[in-house]
């Protein structure tokens, strides 16, 4: 009997790019799945670039990489304020691809290895149909924390309700309809789409359409634990039956790999980005917990002005930084020129700025403290199972859902959203870092000891991945 065979296609950027690559090499280490990994060729070019992720896969004679369009000129930068364009670029140019390809062409049933499942990213309400056309079972896996996808599905129900549009200007005001988060959730705290004043919004009709797609999947994989949102992860159960809870992805990984063999010789990055590996030399000459990391991610951005009042407020801590200042991330940013000469003085006394930095080590460094993060679902998770306290400056969609958990529900760290001034930078990084500090570093510790349980032998998320190696094995899905 032939083996089952995955096809796996994330959203082309970074974060759903790096996630799903550590479910598909979890897959490998099983043997008893073909994986076939569709990258966009932007996506691909940039892994090749910056990583050795070829080497890295070649040792697993089960997968293989294959390459799709994304519909973007090659010149577009894919940055936060171009992922509806990436979207519908792929909706338009790789969905028709990949349809042929499962049907008639080199993944088809009728060729040497027909793809059995389909496992795609929850953005993408087209596989619904590919899955059903080709006769599959279709699991959705949105990268994105399950607290902020249910928040997604209760946009109709807010709707209905008349919670959104805002009536008025209070942020602050509680929302009320989203079940399991009555008393937790203020209007601010919703996705950003949310605050659109108009519901013909592009993002929002999106949004609508997802909801209704994802629960005709079969399965929903998710990168979380039970420890952190079980329930959560209860109301998906009301929805969809099989619920596969796998996470933390990179550190269930690093696990599966050192049980298998020894500790990985080569670096498990999967970065579109290259990594400046001497901001670790920096870290090793600062003291224990002294270090305050920030980075807004992969896709995220800022203007200049909230470029200055982060650093002003960062110097005037007195606290030491590490800063990932990612090129194209600061609009109206011609030169690091034009900035002023007591920041600059400043940072060369305590600082250390970097255009890229491996996060996963940093974050893992005896000398770091905290983490002032857009929020985004990878970065919270790697900052969870290394026990580091956050402070939270969401930029867009889930990171505002994220950010009010980290700090009101799971009480890791301080949220700052809505907020860039730098006072409140300057208190915040201080009451992390100095008057709150043991406080923060215990709660972390307790979540981070909750997190490597799961991916334990016996743990929530060993037995998830179990369970989905074998429903995709013997097609019980």
């Amino acid at each position: 009997m032939a083996l089952p065979h995955v096809l796996i296609f994330p959203l082309p950027i970074q974060g759903p790019v790096n996630c799903m690559l550590k479910l598909a090499e979890l897959f490998c280490l099983h043997q008893e799945i073909h994986v076939t990994f569709l990258n966009s060729e932007h996506i691909q070019q940039r892994l090749l670039k910056c990583t050795d992720v070829q080497i890295r896969f070649k040792k697993y004679p089960n997968f293989k990489f294959m390459t799709i369009p994304d519909g973007l000129p090659e010149d577009n930068p894919r940055t936060g304020d171009q992922v509806r364009n990436l979207v519908k670029g792929v909706e338009d140019v790789s969905s028709p691809l990949l349809t042929e390809m499962v049907t008639s062409g080199l993944l088809s049933p009728n060729s040497e290895k027909p793809v059995t499942c389909l496992l795609v990213d929850g953005i993408f309400s087209f596989a619904v149909d590919i899955a059903k056309e080709v006769g599959i079972p279709l699991l959705y896996f949105d990268t994105i924390s399950p607290c902020a996808l249910w928040t997604y599905l209760c946009v109709p129900k807010l709707i209905e309700a008349g919670e959104i549009p805002f009536k008025g200007n209070d942020l602050d005001a509680l929302v009320n309809n989203v079940p399991g988060m009555e008393g937790v959730i203020r209007r601010r705290d919703l996705p950003s789409f949310c605050r659109a004043p108009d519901l013909n919004n592009p993002t929002i009709q999106r949004i609508i359409k997802e909801g209704k797609h994802i629960v005709q999947a079969q399965g929903l994989i998710f990168n979380t634990f039970e420890g952190l949102e079980g329930p959560i992860l209860s109301q998906f159960r009301t929805l969809c039956p099989k619920i596969y809870s796998v996470g933390p992805l990179h550190i269930h990984l690093k696990k599966s790999l050192s049980s298998k063999c020894s500790v990985p010789k080569t670096s498990t990055s999967n970065s579109i980005w290259k990594e400046d590996m001497s901001c670790m030399d920096w870290l090793d000459e600062q003291p224990n917990k002294s270090v305050l990391f920030v980075s807004i991610g992969s896709v995220a951005a800022m203007s200049k002005a909230q470029l200055l009042e982060i650093w002003y407020g960062l110097v005037n801590s007195k606290t030491r930084f590490l800063w990932v200042q990612r090129p194209g991330s600061v609009i109206g940013l011609e030169e690091n020129n034009d900035i002023p000469i007591e920041l600059s003085k400043s940072t060369k006394e305590r600082g250390c700025i970097v255009s890229w930095a491996p996060q996963e080590e940093v974050l893992a460094h005896p000398s770091i403290g905290g983490f002032l993060t857009h929020c985004g679902w990878n970065s919270t998770l790697e900052s969870i199972v290394e026990g580091v306290p956050m402070i939270c400056w969401p930029y867009f969609v889930d990171q505002q859902v994220n950010s009010r958990y980290v700090g009101e529900v799971w009480k890791l760290g301080l949220d700052m959203k809505d907020v860039c001034d730098r006072a409140i930078v300057e208190k915040m990084v201080r009451e992390m870092m100095e008057v709150r500090k043991i406080e923060f570093l215990e709660r972390g510790r307790e979540m981070r000891n909750l997190a490597i349980e799961s991916v334990n032998e016996g743990g929530s998320s060993y037995k998830d991945l179990d369970r989905l190696v074998e429903d995709i094995r013997l097609m019980r899905i």
